[in-house]
Formats: structure tokens, C-alpha cells, sequence
């Protein structure tokens, strides 16, 4: 038996998954959803099952948006080859080099841009102030592309997650990604001789080190821009919403009631930034009495997962003091995220922590409005302060 139909409209779905993700939780748990040309799997259980069985939900997807816009990365590959990339940039995103290296550069970056900040008056938009530019000047060093301003590391990666979520086929959005693309291509040959003549702790450096191909790291580089800069500038300013919109929240950290890590960890299940991860059936299988084809497109929905009531109580309230150890925010299975540590230490240890100490009275002026459900987060942050 097939998986049954579920439909979504698909401008709701984009404002907010949520809804329709709950009812296929409770009715359809594994559906195909016409509208996005594919199947998805929205339960917690079912989804780290099958994400670990990589020998039939590949990631190796030839036909892919993302394969096909930004070139073949380490996360649409399975097995040796993915190990292997896997490694070669591990010297640069270990925990001993964000702790030795990284930490370090993002608190003098995150530093900065608050002066600026507090310099320019008492009310900004802060997804473009403040989160944005963290997020962004933290990818330009682990990158490598150090030349890219802040503005257009932020452009391209915004370029490239529209054309991997661009299922309704998009002309306009498909050439605006390969400009992207085109664009990091040219800093990233920019960049090559000094990187040959210098070795650094880059992602860029340390692919070179390994001897990837120049394709492979064109393709790697794409990959870290277009996760390192959108689910870290999202975090950063949805966690800045969420905890100005919930008082008794924020009064728990700032009383030390709950670490800035638990915050970010309840917020990235809550909120996922990147919700869903795709997969390819590499042959036929039946799983939970539907069968899946060769080739049959999936859809992890790793949002979906982090509100499954199964799992976690009250899924759809945000509460920092919960148990978050089972959230699904940097994957599950072989491509969990390797950029996690780096993201973690950026946002729970620097940006958070450091925006509500020397921003004093911090506060929202406006209306928070959300978008997206492969990748979700806050479209403005108007705040103001004293």
C-alpha cells in the first residue's frame, strides 16, 4: 500500500507548518504531500528509524534541488564518501578548534557589532543589526572567505536555501541561486592562493589540507554557508523574540535558573531552523506496511518530530526548564550536524548572553512575523531599549 494524500496549501504551510504537521501526526504520520512532490514522515520515532537506515533513505539524491544548484556535498552522500569529507573538514568544526580558535573570534566579532549597535541610537531591527552580522561574520572566519562582507554572505546564503526549497519551480528563484553560487565560486578562487601559501584553521584550508577536489570543496563551502549562516542568524533572533515574548522565560536564565544552553536547545526544538531533511528510497521497501519505490522522494520532517506529544510534553509550549535531550534540531542519524558545536558556542555562550547583558531594558516594538518550513525563522526583530 501506497502512503495516502494529504494536500496542504502551500502559502499556508509556509507562514506555519505547524498545523497541518499536528494533523498528520495524529492521522497521517506518513503521507505524500502532492504539493511538494513528495513523502512525509512526521513522527519522532519514524523518523530517527529511517534516517539511520541509510541503505534504503539515501542522501545520495543526483536529481536533487541542492545537488543540482550547489554542486555534490558531504551531506548528499552516504557511507566511505561521506565519512571522508566528513573528516576533512572535522579539523576546522571539532570542539577543540571552536573552543581553541573559533570562541575567541566570535566574542570579539559579536563585541563589535554591539558597539555598533549602541552607537547608532536606542531601537533597531535586530534581525538585521544584530543577528544577521553575528552569524554572518562567524561564517565568514570558519569559511575562509574572509573578503565576503557580512551583506553578501548573508545574500547568498539566503539565495541558495530558496533554491533547495524551491519545489514550486521558480524560474526567477532558481537563476537568483545560481548567481549565489556563482558569486561564492569567485571569492572561493580568490581566496586559493593566499590559503596555499598560508594554512589556516578554515573549512576552506582544511579541505585543501585533505586533498578534496576543487569541486568537492566549492560544493562543501556551498553547503556550510547555506546551514551556517540562515539557522544561526534565525536562532539568534527568534531566541531574542521568544524570550522577550515570554517574561517568566527570560527571568529563568537571567536569574540562573537555566543555562543559555538549555535555552537555545528548547528554542531549536520548539522553532526548528531547519526542518526538514530530504531523502531518496535507493531501492524498494516497505516500512510500517507502505511501500516505498526507487527513487520515491521523502521528506524527514525534523519540525514535525520536535512536536511530537509522544515525546515531549506540551510540545507546542516553549518552556527552557523542559528535558530536551531527544530534539531532532541537528539530525539524528550519520549526517548529524557538523557545524552543532560552532553553533552552540556561538549562540549559547556569546550572542545570547552577551545582547541581554550590555543591552539594558531590551524590549519588542513590534510585530514578529515568522516564514518558511524547510527553513523557518523570524523575517524582522523590531526591539528598542533604553
Amino acid at each position: 500500500m501506497k502512503a495516502p494524500r494529504y494536500d496542504i496549501d502551500l502559502e499556508r504551510f509556509w507562514q506555519d507548518p505547524y498545523p497541518d504537521l499536528a494533523v498528520m501526526r495524529e492521522q497521517t504520520p506518513i503521507a505524500f504531500v502532492p504539493q511538494l512532490g513528495a513523502t512525509l514522515i512526521t513522527r519522532h520515532a519514524d523518523i530517527k528509524t529511517c534516517e539511520k537506515n541509510v541503505e534504503v533513505f539515501s542522501s545520495y539524491q543526483p536529481d536533487g534541488l541542492m545537488t543540482q544548484l550547489m554542486g555534490e556535498n558531504l551531506m548528499r552522500k552516504d557511507g566511505r564518501e561521506h565519512m571522508r569529507e566528513r573528516k576533512a573538514i572535522y579539523p576546522s568544526t571539532s570542539p577543540k578548534t571552536v573552543a581553541s580558535v573559533w570562541r575567541g573570534q566570535f566574542s570579539a566579532q559579536v563585541g563589535s557589532t554591539i558597539d555598533q549597535l549602541l552607537a547608532q541610537g536606542n531601537s533597531a531591527d535586530l534581525f538585521w543589526a544584530f543577528a544577521m552580522p553575528a552569524a554572518a561574520d562567524a561564517l565568514r572566519a570558519m569559511t575562509g572567505l574572509i573578503d565576503m562582507s557580512a551583506i553578501e554572505m548573508n545574500q547568498v546564503s539566503q539565495g541558495m536555501i530558496d533554491g533547495c526549497a524551491n519545489y514550486a519551480k521558480d524560474a526567477e528563484v532558481e537563476a537568483r541561486c545560481r548567481d549565489c553560487t556563482a558569486e561564492i565560486d569567485r571569492h572561493i578562487d580568490e581566496r586559493l592562493p593566499a590559503i596555499r601559501e598560508q594554512p589556516d584553521h578554515s573549512l576552506l584550508s582544511a579541505q585543501l589540507q585533505a586533498g578534496l577536489s576543487i569541486e568537492q570543496i566549492r560544493a562543501n563551502i556551498k553547503l556550510n554557508i547555506s546551514g551556517g549562516q540562515n539557522e544561526p542568524r534565525d536562532a539568534i533572533a527568534g531566541l531574542i523574540w521568544a524570550l522577550l515574548s515570554h517574561p517568566d522565560q527570560l527571568a529563568m536564565v537571567l536569574n540562573d535558573e537555566v543555562s543559555w544552553l538549555q535555552v537555545f536547545e528548547e528554542y531549536a526544538r520548539w522553532i526548528s531552523p531547519i526542518g526538514m531533511s530530504p531523502r531518496r528510497i535507493a531501492r524498494p521497501f516497505c516500512y510500517d506496511g507502505l511501500q516505498f519505490e526507487t527513487d520515491d522522494r521523502v521528506f524527514l520532517m525534523f519540525s514535525s518530530g520536535n512536536r511530537d506529544e509522544n515525546i515531549f510534553h506540551q510540545a507546542d509550549r516553549f518552556d527552557v526548564s523542559r528535558d530536551t535531550s531527544g530534539n531532532l534540531s541537528f539530525g539524528a542519524g550519520p549526517h548529524y550536524c557538523a557545524g552543532a558545536w560552532a553553533s552552540r558556542t556561538l549562540i549559547a555562550d556569546i550572542a545570547m548572553p552577551e545582547i541581554f547583558r550590555r543591552v539594558e531594558g531590551l524590549r519588542l516594538t513590534g510585530d514578529v512575523p515568522f516564514g518558511g518550513w524547510a527553513f523557518r525563522g523570524p523575517l524582522s526583530l523590531p526591539c528598542g531599549w533604553r
